[in-house]
């Protein structure tokens, strides 16, 4: 069993930068892979970007790639997402996830309770 907690959000504005972090407990953090996940009201669930258990691989949604960063310090059983140039869009519930390098969802069996992102116009 993993225990993820999300903390870094808040209110921004367009054209800003945050930067969200996720501890883990519980089991090995280091064996897995991770995943950043998004929801906005009324929206389903979308896929932001997922890194290897080691770091040397990661991906991202399009809406996301070269603003937002994926990263990890296995010694710290840390996963962050620095984003920068923050949109409007952007606005969400940012969860993290494991323990899968996925776009899907459904394919991740751990979550964190979310952290609320705002980026005003």
């Amino acid at each position: 069993q993993v225990q993820l907690l999300e903390s870094g959000g808040g209110l921004v504005q367009a054209g800003g930068s945050l930067r969200l972090s996720c501890a883990a407990t519980g089991r090995t953090f280091s064996n897995y892979h991770m995943g950043w996940f998004r929801q906005a009201p009324g929206k389903e669930r979308e896929f932001v970007a997922a890194i290897t258990w080691s770091g040397g691989v990661t991906k991202y949604a399009d809406s996301v790639k070269g603003r937002f960063t994926i990263s990890r310090d296995n010694a710290k059983n840390t996963l962050y997402l620095q984003m920068n140039s923050l949109k409007p869009e952007d606005t969400a519930v940012y969860y993290c996830a494991g323990a899968a390098f996925s776009n899907n969802p459904g394919d991740y069996g751990y979550w964190g309770q979310g952290t609320q992102v705002t980026v005003s116009s």
